[in-house]
């Protein structure tokens, strides 16, 4: 099965959610549903990340890790 998501207009969205009711649980689930967030929007809303950000950017370049360096 694949995941899609979606940002669905305003004035489509009943049609949308009709169409979906239409598919067996097994062929279409939704998993989440929620109201569309910009990500400068979202990563403003966890606590503390403006500071981080704010920060960071003050950081000298010398201090900084170089990408080859970084433990993924």
């Amino acid at each position: 099965m694949k995941t899609v998501t979606l940002k669905i207009d305003n004035s489509i969205y009943e049609k949308f959610f009709w169409l979906l009711s239409h598919f067996s649980r097994n062929e279409v689930q939704i998993l989440e549903q929620s109201d569309y967030v910009s990500d400068d929007d979202y990563l403003r809303s966890i606590n503390g990340m403006v500071e981080s950000i704010t920060q960071a950017r003050i950081e000298p370049e010398q201090q900084g890790v170089t990408l080859e360096n970084l433990d993924w």
